[in-house]
């Protein structure tokens, strides 16, 4: 692993930990939105382990037909697990607000992405610093309600 690698893994625990113990400590109250984004937990299937995953993320688009989220991974040179994950088991949940509601994640292909990517880094600037320092392309992913 190199140092950028290292010094992106370290922030994205850093950000969501962070995040996770805030909202325990203020009982789910604090913060609701970071950089103007929606906050939520994502609720996968680990793909080798079929084990319930939950991370901490933010969506810079977050409606209540689609919820778009990006795996960044603070521009480290490998997907996040919690893409991998839902990649392989793409039935998900997402807890906001202490309600948790079942969702279907769709990896944008790359026409998708492009006509999202300027709202994206419309809410967060900080994603097209993470493109431009990785090799990978960030997957966008799209979530949709379960029928």
């Amino acid at each position: 692993m190199n140092l950028h690698d290292m010094t992106a893994s370290a922030g994205a625990w850093i950000l969501e930990n962070g995040h996770r113990t805030l909202l325990t400590v203020t009982g789910g109250r604090f913060p609701k939105k970071m950089l103007g984004m929606q906050t939520l937990e994502l609720h996968t299937v680990g793909r080798k382990s079929g084990q319930r995953r939950s991370t901490m993320l933010t969506a810079p688009v977050y409606e209540p037909d689609r919820i778009v989220v990006v795996a960044s991974k603070g521009g480290h040179s490998d997907h996040p697990d919690w893409f991998k994950n839902l990649v392989a088991q793409p039935d998900v949940e997402v807890t906001v607000d202490d309600v948790t509601t079942e969702w279907t994640a769709h990896h944008a292909d790359s026409a998708e992405k492009a006509a999202l990517w300027p709202t994206i880094v419309k809410a967060n600037p900080g994603y097209d610093g993470y493109q431009q320092r990785t090799d990978r392309d960030i997957p966008v992913v799209i979530l949709r309600p379960r029928a």
